[in-house]
Protein backbone atom coordinates (compact mmCIF):
# COMPACT_ATOMS: atom_id res chain seq x y z
CA UNK A 1 0.00 0.00 0.00
CA UNK A 2 1.16 3.61 -0.93
CA UNK A 3 2.65 5.64 1.74
CA UNK A 4 0.87 7.79 4.08
CA UNK A 5 0.45 12.37 2.63
CA UNK A 6 3.68 13.90 4.19
CA UNK A 7 4.63 17.34 3.40
CA UNK A 8 7.10 17.92 0.92
CA UNK A 9 9.29 20.90 -0.16
CA UNK A 10 11.00 20.86 -3.99
CA UNK A 11 13.62 23.35 -3.28
CA UNK A 12 15.04 25.64 -5.67
CA UNK A 13 13.82 23.74 -8.64
CA UNK A 14 13.00 24.63 -11.86
CA UNK A 15 9.07 24.63 -12.73
CA UNK A 16 7.50 23.95 -15.63
CA UNK A 17 4.13 25.20 -14.63
CA UNK A 18 2.28 25.36 -17.94
CA UNK A 19 0.31 28.59 -16.08
CA UNK A 20 0.99 30.89 -19.61
CA UNK A 21 1.66 34.23 -16.88
CA UNK A 22 4.74 32.28 -15.61
CA UNK A 23 5.52 29.00 -17.78
CA UNK A 24 9.38 28.37 -16.21
CA UNK A 25 9.97 29.15 -12.81
CA UNK A 26 14.03 28.74 -12.45
CA UNK A 27 15.62 27.57 -9.11
CA UNK A 28 12.25 28.18 -7.25
CA UNK A 29 10.57 26.60 -4.15
CA UNK A 30 6.97 24.31 -4.39
CA UNK A 31 5.49 23.21 -1.25
CA UNK A 32 3.21 20.00 -1.55
CA UNK A 33 0.68 19.98 1.79
CA UNK A 34 -2.13 17.06 1.88
CA UNK A 35 -3.25 16.20 -1.74
CA UNK A 36 -2.27 19.34 -3.03
CA UNK A 37 -0.11 22.16 -3.85
CA UNK A 38 0.30 24.88 -0.59
CA UNK A 39 2.54 26.87 -2.58
CA UNK A 40 4.88 27.87 -5.89
CA UNK A 41 7.26 30.18 -5.22
CA UNK A 42 6.95 31.64 -1.66
CA UNK A 43 6.70 28.95 0.91
CA UNK A 44 4.60 30.46 3.65
CA UNK A 45 7.33 30.41 6.58
CA UNK A 46 5.51 28.61 8.97
CA UNK A 47 5.56 25.65 6.31
CA UNK A 48 7.17 22.50 8.15
CA UNK A 49 7.96 19.91 5.69
CA UNK A 50 8.47 16.20 6.17
CA UNK A 51 10.84 16.31 3.08
CA UNK A 52 12.59 18.51 1.63
CA UNK A 53 13.88 17.35 -1.96
CA UNK A 54 17.02 18.93 -4.05
CA UNK A 55 15.79 20.89 -6.57
CA UNK A 56 19.42 21.16 -8.31
CA UNK A 57 19.33 19.58 -12.01
CA UNK A 58 15.68 18.87 -11.33
CA UNK A 59 12.70 19.61 -13.51
CA UNK A 60 9.12 19.58 -11.86
CA UNK A 61 6.00 19.53 -14.29
CA UNK A 62 2.58 18.27 -14.15
CA UNK A 63 2.03 14.60 -14.05
CA UNK A 64 0.73 12.84 -17.65
CA UNK A 65 -3.00 11.45 -18.55
CA UNK A 66 -3.38 8.52 -20.34
CA UNK A 67 -7.10 9.20 -21.95
CA UNK A 68 -7.24 6.13 -23.47
CA UNK A 69 -5.74 2.73 -22.87
CA UNK A 70 -6.74 -1.28 -22.41
CA UNK A 71 -4.12 -1.60 -19.68
CA UNK A 72 -4.58 -5.28 -19.31
CA UNK A 73 -3.33 -5.90 -23.08
CA UNK A 74 0.41 -5.82 -21.91
CA UNK A 75 -0.22 -9.76 -21.96
CA UNK A 76 -0.47 -9.28 -25.57
CA UNK A 77 2.35 -6.95 -26.68
CA UNK A 78 4.09 -7.55 -29.42
CA UNK A 79 2.23 -10.34 -30.09
CA UNK A 80 -0.39 -9.26 -33.25
CA UNK A 81 2.30 -7.48 -35.12
CA UNK A 82 2.58 -6.01 -39.03
CA UNK A 83 -1.29 -6.83 -39.46
CA UNK A 84 -4.06 -4.36 -40.92
CA UNK A 85 -6.69 -3.65 -38.27
CA UNK A 86 -8.73 -6.08 -39.49
CA UNK A 87 -6.58 -9.23 -39.61
CA UNK A 88 -5.23 -7.83 -35.91
CA UNK A 89 -8.52 -8.03 -34.55
CA UNK A 90 -10.08 -11.16 -36.39
CA UNK A 91 -6.71 -13.36 -36.25
CA UNK A 92 -5.24 -11.75 -33.10
CA UNK A 93 -6.33 -10.11 -30.42
CA UNK A 94 -10.14 -11.25 -30.10
CA UNK A 95 -8.97 -14.82 -30.61
CA UNK A 96 -6.19 -14.36 -27.56
CA UNK A 97 -8.96 -12.96 -25.52
CA UNK A 98 -11.27 -16.01 -25.89
CA UNK A 99 -9.00 -17.59 -23.67
CA UNK A 100 -8.62 -14.86 -20.97
CA UNK A 101 -9.32 -15.15 -17.37
CA UNK A 102 -9.89 -12.78 -14.74
CA UNK A 103 -6.97 -12.93 -12.75
CA UNK A 104 -5.33 -12.04 -15.74
CA UNK A 105 -6.35 -9.16 -16.29
CA UNK A 106 -5.12 -8.25 -12.53
CA UNK A 107 -1.73 -8.79 -13.41
CA UNK A 108 -1.87 -7.48 -17.25
CA UNK A 109 -3.14 -4.05 -15.54
CA UNK A 110 -0.49 -4.01 -12.93
CA UNK A 111 2.25 -4.90 -15.03
CA UNK A 112 0.83 -1.24 -17.01
CA UNK A 113 0.37 0.48 -14.05
CA UNK A 114 4.09 -0.15 -13.48
CA UNK A 115 5.38 1.58 -16.89
CA UNK A 116 2.82 4.32 -16.69
CA UNK A 117 4.28 5.94 -12.97
CA UNK A 118 7.53 5.21 -14.57
CA UNK A 119 6.94 7.39 -17.64
CA UNK A 120 5.06 9.88 -15.60
CA UNK A 121 1.11 8.66 -15.64
CA UNK A 122 -0.71 9.16 -12.40
CA UNK A 123 -4.05 9.03 -14.26
CA UNK A 124 -5.66 7.17 -17.10
CA UNK A 125 -9.26 6.20 -18.70
CA UNK A 126 -9.12 1.86 -19.08
CA UNK A 127 -11.70 0.17 -21.43
CA UNK A 128 -11.59 -3.33 -20.66
CA UNK A 129 -13.25 -6.78 -19.29
CA UNK A 130 -13.80 -7.73 -15.83
CA UNK A 131 -12.65 -4.13 -14.39
CA UNK A 132 -12.95 -5.18 -10.80
CA UNK A 133 -9.51 -6.82 -11.35
CA UNK A 134 -8.70 -3.24 -12.53
CA UNK A 135 -10.54 -1.38 -9.97
CA UNK A 136 -8.16 -3.24 -7.25
CA UNK A 137 -4.94 -2.02 -9.16
CA UNK A 138 -6.15 1.20 -9.25
CA UNK A 139 -6.95 1.78 -5.59
CA UNK A 140 -3.62 -0.12 -4.54
CA UNK A 141 -1.30 1.77 -6.46
CA UNK A 142 -2.46 5.17 -6.03
CA UNK A 143 -3.06 5.87 -9.22
CA UNK A 144 -6.02 7.80 -10.21
CA UNK A 145 -8.48 6.33 -12.93
CA UNK A 146 -11.83 6.57 -15.37
CA UNK A 147 -12.95 2.70 -15.78
CA UNK A 148 -14.97 1.43 -18.63
CA UNK A 149 -15.93 -1.97 -18.66
CA UNK A 150 -16.26 -3.29 -22.33
CA UNK A 151 -19.35 -4.40 -24.03
CA UNK A 152 -20.02 -5.75 -27.01
CA UNK A 153 -24.38 -6.28 -26.60
CA UNK A 154 -24.15 -9.01 -29.09
CA UNK A 155 -25.21 -11.69 -26.09
CA UNK A 156 -23.82 -13.07 -23.34
CA UNK A 157 -21.74 -15.85 -25.62
CA UNK A 158 -20.33 -12.67 -27.29
CA UNK A 159 -18.80 -11.12 -23.59
CA UNK A 160 -15.77 -11.56 -22.07
CA UNK A 161 -16.67 -13.67 -19.09
CA UNK A 162 -20.40 -13.52 -19.85
CA UNK A 163 -20.75 -10.19 -18.71
CA UNK A 164 -23.96 -8.56 -18.53
CA UNK A 165 -25.15 -5.05 -18.32
CA UNK A 166 -26.18 -5.04 -15.67
CA UNK A 167 -22.87 -6.84 -14.12
CA UNK A 168 -20.95 -3.32 -15.17
CA UNK A 169 -23.82 -1.21 -13.79
CA UNK A 170 -23.05 -2.84 -10.43
CA UNK A 171 -19.89 -1.99 -10.56
CA UNK A 172 -20.72 1.18 -11.46
CA UNK A 173 -22.73 1.60 -8.33
CA UNK A 174 -20.00 -0.03 -6.20
CA UNK A 175 -16.92 1.71 -7.25
CA UNK A 176 -17.25 5.49 -8.75
CA UNK A 177 -16.09 7.08 -6.46
CA UNK A 178 -13.73 4.65 -4.22
CA UNK A 179 -10.07 4.64 -3.28
CA UNK A 180 -10.45 8.44 -1.69
CA UNK A 181 -12.09 9.31 -4.91
CA UNK A 182 -9.45 8.12 -6.87
CA UNK A 183 -11.52 5.85 -9.23
CA UNK A 184 -14.13 6.95 -11.09
CA UNK A 185 -16.07 5.13 -13.69
CA UNK A 186 -17.67 5.34 -17.25
CA UNK A 187 -19.91 3.10 -19.03
CA UNK A 188 -18.10 0.99 -21.82
CA UNK A 189 -19.78 0.14 -25.23
CA UNK A 190 -17.09 -0.96 -27.53
CA UNK A 191 -17.96 1.05 -30.80
CA UNK A 192 -21.31 1.84 -33.31
CA UNK A 193 -19.58 -0.39 -35.47
CA UNK A 194 -20.38 -3.50 -32.94
CA UNK A 195 -23.00 -2.84 -30.79
CA UNK A 196 -26.73 -2.75 -31.79
CA UNK A 197 -29.08 0.55 -31.72
CA UNK A 198 -30.89 -1.35 -29.00
CA UNK A 199 -28.18 -1.63 -26.37
CA UNK A 200 -26.95 1.51 -26.95
CA UNK A 201 -30.15 3.55 -26.42
CA UNK A 202 -29.93 1.05 -23.32
CA UNK A 203 -26.37 2.40 -22.68
CA UNK A 204 -27.65 6.15 -22.84
CA UNK A 205 -30.77 5.80 -20.75
CA UNK A 206 -28.12 4.32 -17.97
CA UNK A 207 -25.73 7.20 -18.29
CA UNK A 208 -28.86 9.81 -17.50
CA UNK A 209 -29.91 7.48 -14.43
CA UNK A 210 -26.62 6.75 -12.96
CA UNK A 211 -25.18 10.25 -14.40
CA UNK A 212 -21.62 8.29 -15.80
CA UNK A 213 -20.19 9.49 -18.99
CA UNK A 214 -19.83 7.01 -21.95
CA UNK A 215 -16.18 5.95 -22.79
CA UNK A 216 -16.27 4.29 -26.74
CA UNK A 217 -14.38 3.43 -30.13
CA UNK A 218 -15.76 5.71 -33.02
CA UNK A 219 -15.15 6.89 -36.71
CA UNK A 220 -12.05 4.57 -37.33
CA UNK A 221 -11.90 4.31 -40.75
CA UNK A 222 -13.35 5.29 -43.95
CA UNK A 223 -14.75 1.43 -44.13
CA UNK A 224 -17.09 2.06 -40.90
CA UNK A 225 -18.12 5.20 -42.05
CA UNK A 226 -19.21 3.88 -45.52
CA UNK A 227 -21.09 1.07 -43.63
CA UNK A 228 -23.13 3.60 -41.07
CA UNK A 229 -24.29 5.57 -43.77
CA UNK A 230 -25.56 2.44 -45.61
CA UNK A 231 -27.32 1.61 -42.94
CA UNK A 232 -28.11 4.64 -40.86
CA UNK A 233 -28.05 7.45 -43.25
CA UNK A 234 -25.50 9.06 -41.35
CA UNK A 235 -21.86 9.11 -40.60
CA UNK A 236 -20.84 7.02 -37.28
CA UNK A 237 -20.76 10.26 -35.27
CA UNK A 238 -23.70 11.81 -36.65
CA UNK A 239 -25.18 8.27 -35.41
CA UNK A 240 -24.35 8.45 -32.19
CA UNK A 241 -25.60 12.19 -32.28
CA UNK A 242 -28.69 11.19 -33.08
CA UNK A 243 -29.10 8.67 -30.75
CA UNK A 244 -28.43 11.24 -27.85
CA UNK A 245 -25.03 9.21 -26.61
CA UNK A 246 -23.58 12.75 -26.70
CA UNK A 247 -26.39 14.41 -24.62
CA UNK A 248 -25.72 12.60 -21.21
CA UNK A 249 -24.93 14.48 -18.02
CA UNK A 250 -21.47 13.59 -18.06
CA UNK A 251 -19.75 14.56 -21.69
CA UNK A 252 -18.31 11.39 -23.71
CA UNK A 253 -14.94 10.22 -24.26
CA UNK A 254 -14.90 9.36 -28.55
CA UNK A 255 -11.38 7.17 -28.91
CA UNK A 256 -9.71 8.27 -32.50
CA UNK A 257 -12.23 9.48 -34.32
CA UNK A 258 -9.70 8.97 -37.53
CA UNK A 259 -12.66 10.04 -39.89
CA UNK A 260 -14.63 12.89 -39.12
CA UNK A 261 -16.46 15.31 -42.12
CA UNK A 262 -16.97 18.94 -40.96
CA UNK A 263 -19.95 18.33 -39.84
CA UNK A 264 -18.60 15.57 -37.35
CA UNK A 265 -16.48 18.29 -35.95
CA UNK A 266 -18.96 21.05 -35.34
CA UNK A 267 -20.82 18.02 -33.67
CA UNK A 268 -17.84 16.80 -31.19
CA UNK A 269 -16.95 20.16 -30.65
CA UNK A 270 -21.12 21.76 -29.70
CA UNK A 271 -21.35 18.48 -27.63
CA UNK A 272 -18.31 19.01 -25.59
CA UNK A 273 -17.29 15.44 -26.41
CA UNK A 274 -13.25 14.26 -25.12
CA UNK A 275 -11.45 13.23 -28.36
CA UNK A 276 -8.52 10.29 -27.37
CA UNK A 277 -5.97 10.96 -29.78
CA UNK A 278 -3.55 8.04 -30.10
CA UNK A 279 -0.99 8.64 -33.01
CA UNK A 280 1.08 6.07 -32.88
CA UNK A 281 -1.56 3.44 -33.19
CA UNK A 282 -2.68 4.65 -36.26
CA UNK A 283 0.66 4.77 -37.23
CA UNK A 284 1.51 1.14 -36.81
CA UNK A 285 -1.68 -0.30 -37.59
CA UNK A 286 -1.73 2.23 -41.41
CA UNK A 287 -4.73 3.41 -40.06
CA UNK A 288 -4.17 7.34 -41.29
CA UNK A 289 -4.44 9.92 -38.44
CA UNK A 290 -7.04 11.94 -37.10
CA UNK A 291 -7.40 15.58 -38.39
CA UNK A 292 -5.93 16.61 -34.89
CA UNK A 293 -5.50 20.62 -36.04
CA UNK A 294 -8.90 20.58 -37.18
CA UNK A 295 -9.52 19.55 -34.11
CA UNK A 296 -8.51 21.44 -31.98
CA UNK A 297 -8.88 24.96 -34.31
CA UNK A 298 -12.63 24.12 -34.17
CA UNK A 299 -12.82 23.80 -30.11
CA UNK A 300 -13.19 20.24 -30.01
CA UNK A 301 -11.70 18.54 -26.54
CA UNK A 302 -8.64 16.69 -27.35
CA UNK A 303 -6.75 14.91 -25.03
CA UNK A 304 -3.36 12.25 -25.71
CA UNK A 305 -3.51 8.70 -25.10
CA UNK A 306 -1.87 5.67 -26.30
CA UNK A 307 -4.28 3.33 -26.82
CA UNK A 308 -3.56 -0.18 -25.76
CA UNK A 309 0.09 -2.30 -25.75
CA UNK A 310 -1.64 -4.58 -28.09
CA UNK A 311 -1.07 -1.78 -30.83
CA UNK A 312 1.33 0.94 -29.40
CA UNK A 313 3.73 -1.42 -27.71
CA UNK A 314 3.97 0.60 -24.80
CA UNK A 315 2.78 2.89 -22.50
CA UNK A 316 4.89 6.05 -22.86
CA UNK A 317 2.96 9.39 -22.92
CA UNK A 318 6.39 10.97 -23.44
CA UNK A 319 6.34 9.34 -27.15
CA UNK A 320 2.71 10.36 -27.62
CA UNK A 321 3.47 13.44 -27.26
CA UNK A 322 6.55 13.40 -29.75
CA UNK A 323 5.31 11.31 -32.30
CA UNK A 324 1.80 13.91 -31.78
CA UNK A 325 3.96 16.88 -32.68
CA UNK A 326 6.40 15.45 -35.10
CA UNK A 327 3.62 14.25 -37.24
CA UNK A 328 1.54 17.62 -37.61
CA UNK A 329 4.44 19.61 -38.22
CA UNK A 330 5.55 17.23 -41.44
CA UNK A 331 2.10 16.51 -42.52
CA UNK A 332 1.62 20.53 -42.33
CA UNK A 333 4.60 21.48 -43.75
CA UNK A 334 4.96 23.67 -40.96
CA UNK A 335 6.63 23.61 -38.05
CA UNK A 336 5.77 26.00 -35.94
CA UNK A 337 2.01 23.43 -36.07
CA UNK A 338 1.46 22.24 -32.23
CA UNK A 339 3.98 23.76 -30.06
CA UNK A 340 5.50 21.61 -27.52
CA UNK A 341 3.94 23.79 -24.76
CA UNK A 342 0.55 23.14 -26.52
CA UNK A 343 1.09 19.24 -26.63
CA UNK A 344 2.44 19.60 -22.86
CA UNK A 345 -1.38 20.89 -22.07
CA UNK A 346 -3.23 18.28 -23.61
CA UNK A 347 -0.82 15.49 -21.85
CA UNK A 348 -0.97 16.96 -18.51
CA UNK A 349 -3.11 14.85 -15.80
CA UNK A 350 -4.10 18.31 -13.57
CA UNK A 351 -3.32 21.19 -15.23
CA UNK A 352 -1.31 23.80 -14.39
CA UNK A 353 0.85 23.82 -11.15
CA UNK A 354 -0.72 25.96 -9.24
CA UNK A 355 -1.02 26.90 -5.70
CA UNK A 356 -4.56 24.38 -5.06
CA UNK A 357 -4.03 22.44 -7.69
CA UNK A 358 -3.76 18.64 -6.93
CA UNK A 359 -0.01 17.68 -6.32
CA UNK A 360 0.22 15.37 -8.98
CA UNK A 361 3.82 15.90 -10.13
CA UNK A 362 6.82 14.50 -11.68
CA UNK A 363 10.60 15.31 -10.89
CA UNK A 364 12.90 15.02 -14.36
CA UNK A 365 16.90 14.54 -13.78
CA UNK A 366 17.93 17.42 -16.70
CA UNK A 367 21.55 16.83 -15.90
CA UNK A 368 21.92 14.15 -18.29
CA UNK A 369 23.58 15.31 -21.84
CA UNK A 370 20.31 14.77 -23.82
CA UNK A 371 19.07 17.43 -21.79
CA UNK A 372 21.98 19.79 -22.28
CA UNK A 373 22.14 22.69 -23.29
CA UNK A 374 18.94 23.73 -20.95
CA UNK A 375 17.72 26.53 -23.53
CA UNK A 376 14.02 25.49 -23.74
CA UNK A 377 13.21 22.53 -21.05
CA UNK A 378 9.79 22.10 -21.98
CA UNK A 379 11.03 21.40 -25.36
CA UNK A 380 13.46 18.89 -23.53
CA UNK A 381 10.71 17.40 -22.04
CA UNK A 382 8.73 16.72 -25.38
CA UNK A 383 11.48 16.19 -27.17
CA UNK A 384 14.52 14.86 -25.54
CA UNK A 385 13.62 13.29 -22.26
CA UNK A 386 13.00 9.71 -21.70
CA UNK A 387 11.03 7.94 -19.19
CA UNK A 388 14.85 6.71 -16.89
CA UNK A 389 15.14 10.28 -16.46
CA UNK A 390 11.59 10.80 -14.31
CA UNK A 391 12.97 10.14 -10.68
CA UNK A 392 10.09 10.46 -8.65
CA UNK A 393 6.57 10.81 -9.44
CA UNK A 394 3.77 11.97 -7.00
CA UNK A 395 -0.35 11.49 -6.94
CA UNK A 396 -2.16 13.31 -4.63
CA UNK A 397 0.21 14.16 -2.78
CA UNK A 398 1.39 10.37 -2.10
CA UNK A 399 4.48 9.45 -3.50
CA UNK A 400 4.14 6.20 -6.47
CA UNK A 401 7.86 7.06 -7.72
CA UNK A 402 10.77 7.98 -5.34
CA UNK A 403 14.27 7.76 -6.75
CA UNK A 404 13.22 5.68 -9.17
CA UNK A 405 11.82 2.64 -7.09
CA UNK A 406 7.97 2.32 -7.37
CA UNK A 407 6.33 2.50 -4.09
CA UNK A 408 3.57 1.05 -4.12
CA UNK A 409 3.80 -2.10 -6.31
CA UNK A 410 5.73 -5.25 -5.95
CA UNK A 411 7.15 -5.01 -9.49
CA UNK A 412 9.17 -8.07 -9.46
CA UNK A 413 6.43 -10.54 -8.34
CA UNK A 414 4.16 -8.55 -10.94
CA UNK A 415 6.68 -8.83 -14.00
CA UNK A 416 6.80 -12.75 -13.23
CA UNK A 417 3.20 -13.09 -12.74
CA UNK A 418 2.35 -11.32 -16.21
CA UNK A 419 4.66 -12.86 -18.34
CA UNK A 420 3.75 -16.13 -17.29
CA UNK A 421 0.32 -15.52 -17.67
CA UNK A 422 1.01 -14.11 -21.13
CA UNK A 423 2.53 -16.90 -22.24
CA UNK A 424 0.19 -19.27 -21.00
CA UNK A 425 -2.72 -17.06 -22.30
CA UNK A 426 -1.28 -17.74 -26.33
CA UNK A 427 -0.54 -20.92 -25.85
CA UNK A 428 -3.65 -22.48 -25.20
CA UNK A 429 -6.64 -23.12 -27.44
CA UNK A 430 -8.32 -20.48 -28.79
CA UNK A 431 -11.45 -19.32 -30.98
CA UNK A 432 -12.91 -16.32 -32.27
CA UNK A 433 -15.65 -14.81 -30.01
CA UNK A 434 -16.60 -12.56 -32.45
CA UNK A 435 -16.20 -10.57 -35.58
CA UNK A 436 -15.07 -7.33 -37.09
CA UNK A 437 -16.21 -6.17 -40.72
CA UNK A 438 -15.75 -2.56 -40.44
Amino acid sequence: MYDMIVKVLFKGADILTLDPERPLLRGCDLAVSGRAILAVGKVPKTFRPDETLSGRDRLVTPAFHNAHCHSPMTLVRGWAEDLPFDRWLNEKIWVAESALQEEDVYWGAALAACEMIRSGTVSYADHYFWMRQVAKVVAGSGMKALLAWCLFGLGEDKEIGRATFQRTLDFADEFNGAADGRLKVALGPHSPYMCPDAFLREVVEAAHKHKLPIHLHLSESQEQVERSKAAHGKTPIAHLDELGLFDTPRPAIAAHCITADDRDIQILARKKVAVAHSPKTYMKLGMGMAPLQRFLDRGVQVQLATDGPASNNDLNMLEVMRLAGLYQKNEQRRPEALPHTQLLRLAASAGAVTPGAPADLLLFDTGQAHWLPRHDLAAAVVYSSHPADITHVMCDGRWLLKDKELVTLDEGRIRREAEARALRLVGTPMRRVRRYRG
